[in-house]
């Protein structure tokens, strides 16, 4: 089956660090401006995912959301989230580090479109 979004080695190094400072983290991708289309590092429970987001899957533990109406231009597009040394302007976890988590993507082929599972919506947290 295939998988909607995937990290590099070093992006997982990266999160390792993280989790051991945090616990358990999760991913958002608004597809706003600027620094607002980077994915976003969170500790889990401390950025809200509602009825707007659809989780795309899980990367190294962490699930990985996605705000709706960027999956419905994204939505056959493969993600890869990597890491790259700089500062963005935002409040994601590895900011601090002097790196910046981003994404590289691609185009699905006919194949992995066939084998992708459904996204599902985000169920708010209370």
């Amino acid at each position: 089956m295939s998988r909607r979004v995937d990290l590099t080695d070093k992006a997982r190094e990266v999160i390792d660090r993280l989790k051991a400072e945090h616990g358990d983290l999760m991913f958002h991708q608004s597809g706003g401006c600027c620094d607002g289309s980077s994915p976003m590092c969170y500790p889990l429970g401390e950025f809200r995912v509602g009825g707007s987001d659809v989780l795309l899957g899980e990367i190294h533990g962490c699930p990985f959301y996605m705000a709706r109406d960027q999956f419905e231009l994204w939505q056959n597009t493969h993600l890869t989230v990597d890491v790259v040394p700089g500062r963005g302007a935002s409040f994601s976890a590895e900011i601090p580090l002097g790196l910046r988590f981003v994404i590289h993507s691609r185009l699905f082929t006919d194949e992995e479109l066939a084998g992708l599972p459904a996204v599902e919506s985000a169920v708010a947290a209370d």
